[in-house]
C-alpha cells in the first residue's frame, strides 16, 4: 500500500519505520502544498485576481511585515465590500504575498505619507477619512514608533488605505490608463535589480497603448530621462573622474580632463570633445551641471561638485526610479491654486491649475528637525505675529539662556505668559527681531508647521537652506500675501505693508483656502526640460533604496 504525499507516493512499510513527528511533518507539507495548489487553481480561474506570489519573503520584501490572509478576508466581510473592490484588494495582496504595503516595523512608509497627502486634498469629509487622518497624524507626530503586525488597529488602517487606493485610482483616472496590475505595483513589494526594474518600466507594452505616463507628465518626463541613464549604464562609457578639485587647478592630467568632459557629455551638459584642456567648453559644461543641481553657476570645480559628477549612472537610475515612484502621489492639477514646496529643492511654487504663477526660495527644517511631508489648506494670514515658542525650544534653548542671563527674556523681546509641564510658556512679541518676521501663513495641522517671514535674510543666498526647526521661511512673504489677498480689494499693497509693520497682531482669512502640498523630490524635469538633481537632505532616498534594490 502507498500513502499519497504531494507529488508521488510513499510506501506504508517505509512510513511505519519513521518517527511520529516526521510523519506529521510529511502530512503538514502535503496539506500546505495542496492548499497552495488549490489557491493557485482558484486564482487562475479568475483572471481579475493575480496569483499569489509565494517567492516574496521577509528576506527579499520591501516592507518587513506580513498580514495573515484571513485578516484581509475578515476586513472584506466586516465591511461588506462589493466584489469589484474585494477582488481588487485580494489581488493587490496576492501580488505582494500579503506583505504590508503602508507600514514597516519602523513605522509609516513613504508611500503612506504620499497617499495620505493626496487623500487630504481629495475633499472627503467622511468620518472614516477623518479617523484615518487622525491616525496618520498621530503616528507621524511620534518621535519613535514600532508597528505590530498583529495590532487590529494597524491591520484595519493598512487594508483601509489599500481600499482607498483602489477606489481613488478607479474614480480619478480614465479607464485603461492605470491598469489593475500597475496599481498593485504602485508600492514596491520586492527588492529588485535597478536596471532590470527600469527595463521592465521602459519596455512594457499594453494592447490598448494606454499608460500611466500619458496622464502624468512629471512621471513621463522622468521616465524619458531614465531611458537615457539606462543607456549610459549599458554603454559602459562612464568612468569616475580621478583626483580632487585642487588637482584640476595645479597638476591636472589629460586623463582627468578627458574623463570630466566625457561624463559631462554623457549627462548632456556639453558636447564631448577629445581636447585634453580645461577650456571654455568644460567651464560651460560645469555651469550647466551646477544649474541642474540648484547651485550657483560659477563654473568652478569643487570637491562637492566632483562628488556629484562621480555619482554612478546606476545610482542615478535608482534615484530616478525612487522619484518616479513618488510622482505617483502627485495631485492632478486642481482647477484653482495649489502651493507646492519641494523640501530638497528649498523652493515654493504657486500654481494656478497646471500653470506656474511664481516661485520663491525657502528655508526648511535642518537635520533632526525635518519638515514633515503632508498636505493641508492655507486658510489664514497673520500680520505682525507673536511667536509662540514651542516647548522643545523653550527647554533646549530658552531655559539655558535664562540660566546664563537673567535678562534673556527682555533682551529677546519675549514674555512669559504662564507655566506648563514644568516649563515657562514663552512668546516673542511682534517686531523687527521676531523670529517669524512680519507675517505668517497658517494651514492648520498636527505638526505645528506653517510659512513665515524671517529677519535672517542672508540664509536665502545659500544654495543649501536647511536651517529651521521645521517651519518654512519665505524669501518673499509680501508677494505671497498680495497674491492670496488679490480678490480682496481693500487689501492693497500699502495696507499689507502697513499691517506687516504695525506691531499689532492681525488675523485675516483668505477668500478661498489654498491647498498646500509639502513634497520630497530629489530628481525631476523642470519647465526648461532640464533634469534636476538635489541632495538627499533627510536621507529619505537612501532609506528607500536599501529596501527597494538588491546589491549596493
Amino acid at each position: 500500500m502507498y500513502l499519497k504525499k504531494g507529488i508521488g507516493f510513499v510506501p506504508c512499510e517505509f512510513m511505519r519505520k519513521l518517527p511520529l513527528f516526521f510523519i506529521a511533518a510529511i502530512f503538514l507539507f502535503s496539506c500546505n502544498t495542496q492548499t497552495k495548489k488549490a489557491e493557485e487553481k482558484n486564482e487562475k480561474k479568475d483572471k481579475k485576481i493575480s496569483i499569489r506570489d509565494y517567492s516574496i519573503t521577509v528576506a527579499n520584501s520591501y516592507n518587513d511585515l506580513f498580514l495573515d490572509s484571513n485578516d484581509v478576508a475578515s476586513y472584506i466581510s466586516e465591511n461588506d465590500l462589493p466584489d469589484s473592490i474585494s477582488k481588487r484588494i485580494t489581488s493587490f495582496y496576492n501580488t505582494r504575498n500579503y506583505e504590508y504595503a503602508w507600514f514597516g516595523s519602523d513605522g509609516v512608509s513613504e508611500q503612506a505619507m504620499g497617499f495620505s497627502s493626496l487623500l487630504n486634498l481629495d475633499g472627503d469629509t467622511s468620518s472614516r477619512q477623518k479617523k484615518l487622518e487622525n491616525k496618520m497624524d498621530k503616528m507621524l507626530s511620534s518621535d519613535s514608533i514600532t508597528i505590530s503586525p498583529k495590532d487590529k488597529s494597524i491591520i484595519n488602517t493598512e487594508i483601509y488605505l489599500t481600499e482607498r487606493l483602489i477606489r481613488y485610482t478607479t474614480s480619478n483616472f480614465e479607464k485603461g490608463f492605470l491598469k489593475r496590475k500597475e496599481v498593485e505595483r504602485f508600492i514596491p513589494f520586492k527588492k529588485s535589480d535597478p536596471i532590470l526594474l527600469a527595463d521592465s518600466l521602459i519596455n512594457k507594452k499594453h494592447k490598448d497603448d494606454k499608460y500611466f505616463a500619458d496622464v502624468s507628465k512629471p512621471y513621463k518626463l522622468l521616465m524619458d530621462e531614465l531611458k537615457k541613464y539606462v543607456e549610459i549604464v549599458k554603454s559602459n562609457q562612464w568612468l569616475a573622474v580621478d583626483g580632487d578639485a585642487k588637482s584640476f587647478d595645479k597638476k591636472v592630467t589629460p586623463q582627468q580632463v578627458l574623463a570630466l568632459k566625457r561624463d559631462l557629455g554623457l549627462m548632456g551638459d556639453m558636447a564631448v570633445d577629445t581636447i585634453p584642456v580645461m577650456d571654455v567648453n568644460v567651464t560651460n559644461g560645469i555651469k550647466s551641471f551646477q544649474t541642474r543641481l540648484g547651485l550657483t553657476a560659477d563654473g568652478k570645480l569643487t570637491n562637492s561638485l566632483l562628488k556629484q559628477i562621480n555619482v554612478t549612472p546606476v545610482d542615478r537610475v535608482k534615484q530616478l526610479l525612487i522619484n518616479m515612484n513618488r510622482m505617483r502621489w502627485l495631485p492632478q492639477a486642481p482647477a484653482g491654486n495649489l502651493i507646492e514646496v519641494n523640501t530638497p529643492a528649498f523652493t515654493l511654487v504657486m500654481y494656478d491649475g497646471a500653470k506656474k504663477v511664481f516661485d520663491m526660495a525657502v528655508v526648511v527644517g535642518k537635520e533632526g528637525h525635518n519638515t514633515t511631508l503632508f498636505s493641508d489648506f492655507l486658510t489664514t494670514i497673520v500680520f505682525s505675529p507673536y511667536w509662540n515658542v514651542p516647548s522643545s525650544i523653550v527647554k533646549s534653548e530658552i531655559v539655558p539662556g535664562i540660566n546664563k542671563n537673567p535678562n534673556y527674556i527682555q533682551s529677546h523681546n519675549m514674555e512669559i505668559t504662564g507655566q506648563e509641564g514644568g516649563l515657562p510658556v514663552v512668546r516673542q512679541k511682534p517686531g523687527p527681531e521676531n523670529s517669524l518676521g512680519k507675517v505668517k501663513f497658517l494651514f492648520p495641522n498636527s505638526f505645528n508647521i506653517y510659512f513665515h517671514d524671517t529677519p535672517a535674510k542672508a540664509l536665502f543666498q545659500k544654495d543649501v537652506r536647511a536651517y529651521s526647526h521645521g517651519c518654512i521661511r519665505l524669501s518673499d512673504p509680501q508677494k505671497l500675501a498680495e497674491y492670496l489677498l488679490r480678490n480682496k480689494p481693500e487689501w492693497t499693497t500699502e495696507k499689507i505693508l502697513e499691517a506687516m509693520n504695525s506691531g499689532k497682531e492681525q488675523f485675516v482669512k483668505i477668500k478661498t483656502p489654498v491647498p498646500v502640498f509639502l513634497t520630497y523630490y530629489t530628481s525631476w524635469v523642470d519647465e526648461n526640460s532640464k533634469l534636476n538633481f538635489r541632495e538627499d537632505i533627510y536621507s529619505h532616498d537612501s532609506a528607500v533604496a536599501s529596501k527597494m534594490f538588491i546589491g549596493k
